[in-house]
């Protein structure tokens, strides 16, 4: 009999840790390791992520003189991780009702959505949005 593998949804203030050093980027990097592991973890994500790591990464580049080359390198890296990802379009309607009665933005409503349809955990590294959506904050992911 074999385990079955990690499932989970990740939202981009965790994904993004694994380009910028910040707190817990240790748990992250473990994290993402598991996606080559034995038995590889399944990791899924909205397609907004994408634009919402670049946005990050644009703001060290603006804020902190973070290369635009090491942002572009990164992005690249990024685009190659076997993350499942599911268009907005689906998950936009039901993240309009959650985002209004959570009073949390619709992207972040996008990944918890998400993870209720998956029947899966969010993973954020954003306190607030771990509270309004009983998402597992980073802090408390054990690997």
């Amino acid at each position: 009999m074999t385990d079955a593998p990690l499932r989970l949804v990740v939202d981009a203030s965790v994904g993004i840790k694994l380009f910028v050093d910040e707190e817990y980027s240790d748990k992250v990097h473990a994290l993402f390791e598991q996606l080559a592991g034995d038995i590889p973890a399944i990791l899924y994500v909205p397609d907004l992520f994408y634009i919402e790591c670049t946005n990050i990464l644009l703001k060290y580049t603006r804020r902190f003189g973070r290369s635009l080359e090491d942002s572009r390198a990164d992005l690249v890296d990024l685009s190659r991780l076997s993350l499942r990802v599911v268009p907005t379009a689906d998950l936009m309607e039901d993240a309009l009702l959650l985002a209004a009665e959570q009073n949390i933005t619709a992207y972040d409503a996008c990944y918890a959505v998400l993870a209720s349809r998956l029947a899966l955990r969010l993973v954020t590294a954003d306190k607030l949005l771990a509270k309004a959506v009983e998402a597992l904050w980073i802090g408390d992911l054990e690997l």
